[in-house]
């Protein structure tokens, strides 16, 4: 798999990141979920896991050719918008070594792989029915 970085949004420690691949996906780099109020409000099947990352990290889509970068609607595979305004991106785990290798990937953080189409629709205006899914904060 050959990856093409499109960006990333950065603070100390933190390096959620977003990548094109030559598959027809972007590859999603960001902070693994251990909270466990947001852990019981997702269904992630085997073979898939999801992260968190900042909203503006869609931005860099605009690198790959897209005329926006801000998602406007939340469903597969953005399925939340957490009380901290982050969003939660749900994937296959990526474990392929040789695209792991092209990465820095701290601890705390993992990778999951999702369809350019899938994100892509995201960017659309909300129709009818659509509404964002927001995370409930614990109680």
């Amino acid at each position: 798999m050959k990856l093409r970085f499109l960006g990333k949004n950065s603070t100390v420690g933190d390096c959620p990141t977003l990548y094109a691949t030559d598959r027809d996906t972007y590859l999603v780099q960001g902070w693994k979920i251990f909270a466990n109020d947001l852990l019981m409000q997702l269904e992630i099947p085997e073979g898939e896991t999801a992260v968190e990352v900042p909203t503006e990290l869609f931005e860099h889509l605009t690198k790959d050719g897209l005329a926006a970068g801000e998602i406007r609607r939340v469903e597969d595979p953005i399925m939340i918008l957490t009380p901290s305004g982050t969003f939660v991106v749900q994937g296959r785990e990526v474990t392929a070594p040789e695209a792991l290798a092209q990465m820095e990937i701290p601890d705390y953080e993992t990778v999951v792989e999702v369809p350019k189409a899938a994100i892509t629709a995201l960017l659309e205006e909300p129709r009818g029915a659509d509404l964002q899914r927001q995370a409930q904060p614990a109680l």
